[in-house]
């Protein structure tokens, strides 16, 4: 791994407090807004990184009117810890992992994987969808969403249906698409969940979801890159699902490594946050 630096990134394994409140917040509607989880400093340093881990595939897009809905939606870029070590760093952030911890209510925390979703300069919209759909674990799982950039209400900032994920696995709403927005969307007024969501977010900002919530995001209607940085992190001592849909299938393979009924403690899959340790 390199990432060309010279100097050393911020540390980020401080404590970050979350209130008794946040963590009634999360639980009660499926997700939260964590102000300032990282400084403007540190997420300054991280994003370079990130730039850097990313500039291949980035130049390397179609032509954004080409692509189907999901394709518009953004560029999509997985697991790059595992060859940038500056982004592994941030990626394995004890803060990070502290707050998803707390907020799961769990002993410790393991990787699941990291994705930069960079959503283009009139880049389309992410239509709703339910992410552990795709994942194959019996246990809790959360998303970190932060921005490296700035973000107006115009760039695609996250919206969720709140308390959804007490619905738990909606097994029949498909993947990631057109069908599946408009299918989720009826779902949601037909139930009569509350929308929610932030209208501005600083870089270094955040937002964690549980993974059963519905959520989406609108287009990019401005001329600048939405750049946000994901990681989703699981209970320790999860075990891996016997697939029932072949996107969990392919989320098993690439990354579990492991046969239906065994522990979720493949080589992807550290600790990296445990109240015991």
């Amino acid at each position: 791994m390199t990432s060309g630096k010279i100097e050393p990134l911020p540390d980020l394994s401080s404590h970050y407090d979350v209130s008794d409140a946040r963590v009634c917040e999360f639980r009660e509607n499926g997700h939260v807004f964590l102000p300032g989880v990282c400084s403007a400093k540190e997420v300054a340093a991280y994003r370079q990184e990130i730039l850097e881990a990313t500039a291949k595939r980035r130049a390397a897009v179609s032509d954004l009117n080409s692509r189907d809905t999901y394709g518009k939606a953004f560029i999509q870029m997985t697991n790059l810890w595992e060859k940038h070590e500056g982004t592994r760093q941030f990626v394995y952030s004890k803060r990070f992992t502290q707050i998803a911890t707390d907020l799961m209510d769990v002993s410790g925390a393991r990787l699941y994987h990291d994705q930069a979703l960079f959503k283009e300069a009139q880049g389309g919209f992410t239509p709703w969808h339910q992410d552990q759909f795709f994942w194959p674990l019996d246990s809790k799982a959360i998303t970190i969403w932060m921005p490296l950039v700035d973000l107006t209400e115009d760039m695609g900032i996250m919206k969720f249906a709140s308390r959804s994920h007490t619905l738990g696995y909606l097994a029949d709403i498909g993947g990631i698409s057109d069908e599946s927005e408009a299918q989720i969307d009826n779902f949601i007024r037909g139930k009569g969940l509350e929308l929610s969501g932030r209208t501005t977010m600083k870089a270094g900002d955040a937002t964690f979801h549980d993974g059963w919530t519905l959520h989406r995001a609108p287009g990019n209607h401005t001329d600048t890159m939405r750049e946000v940085m994901t990681v989703i992190y699981f209970a320790d001592g999860a075990r891996v699902l016997k697939p029932d849909n072949e996107n969990r299938e392919t989320d098993r393979a690439r990354w579990l490594n492991r046969q239906p009924g065994e522990l979720a403690d493949g080589e992807l899959n550290p600790v990296l946050y445990s109240r015991n340790a």
